[in-house]
């Protein structure tokens, strides 16, 4: 379903800040595939996204959405196939915009009331009611108005009013607290696994690594490192997963929020 083949990017080359970010990367996801993807800051994980969406284009190599080439197709032309959500919940809807005009806006209607039917508005309220956070009720209130965790929620919502081929979920709640992460968590296995949508997930959170979807991998200085699904999955526990880290990178596991992960 998404396919890398051999991919390199190198930031600032020539320089004494040449960064390479992703080294000779290749990567098969499956339609269907839930991955969460772990690794140190600097690992490569965002930039995986930037250029599965077309942010930016490799140095080498080729990306594959569905069979068709999208190497050098620009982002907000593969926007109507890819989902994104980022780990700051003001990004991804319009904050001077209400509700009800935000889902106007993501279900194709223009974002103006003028549009929005009766058929929209009772379709609205169903399906933000499956959030379970009675924002069915406010559709008038300006999304600016919610808290991070609803906003989050709401962005989830849209990003899949129209099921997309890809989903790509980017530390979507790091900014959260620990409960509203949860509830936010929850909603998105609901949602990814009700629609069979094909899924990348970044996550800081090795159980949630473990817990969500059917496949985890581990990244390191633009590599994946680790790839593993099935039962050898299902038994690793959060200390396996950091001393697979120390073995396959040659040194200890130093990011502190991954770290603060495990104490809990």
């Amino acid at each position: 379903m998404l396919r890398l083949n051999r991919i390199s990017k190198t930031f600032n080359p020539g320089t004494v800040n040449e960064k390479r970010a992703l080294k000779d990367l290749t990567l098969h996801i499956r339609q269907g595939d839930f991955v969460s993807i772990i690794g140190a800051n600097g690992a490569g994980k965002s930039t995986l996204f930037n250029l599965i969406c077309g942010t930016f284009y490799p140095d080498a190599g080729e990306v594959y959405l569905d069979g068709r080439n999208v190497t050098m197709e620009a982002d907000h032309v593969r926007a109507r196939q890819i989902g994104r959500l980022f780990q700051d919940p003001k990004l991804g809807t319009a904050p001077d915009m209400s509700i009800e005009e935000n889902l106007a806006l993501a279900a194709g209607n223009g974002g103006w009331l003028s549009r929005v039917s009766a058929a929209d508005k009772r379709a609205f309220r169903e399906r933000l009611s499956l959030l379970g956070m009675g924002l069915e009720d406010r559709m008038k209130q300006p999304v600016g108005l919610l808290s991070g965790g609803q906003r989050q929620a709401l962005t989830l919502l849209m990003a899949t009013y129209h099921i997309p081929k890809l989903l790509l979920l980017d530390e979507h709640t790091a900014a959260l607290d620990p409960g509203t992460a949860e509830k936010v968590l929850n909603l998105t296995r609901s949602i990814v696994e009700d629609n069979h949508i094909t899924c990348l997930m970044i996550t800081h959170n090795m159980q949630s690594a473990l817990d969500l979807g059917n496949r985890t991998l581990m990244m390191d200085q633009g590599r994946v490192i680790y790839d593993v699904t099935g039962e050898e999955r299902a038994s690793l526990t959060i200390q396996d997963l950091t001393e697979k880290f120390r073995t396959l990178s040659g040194r200890a596991l130093d990011n502190d929020r991954m770290l603060l992960g495990i104490e809990k």
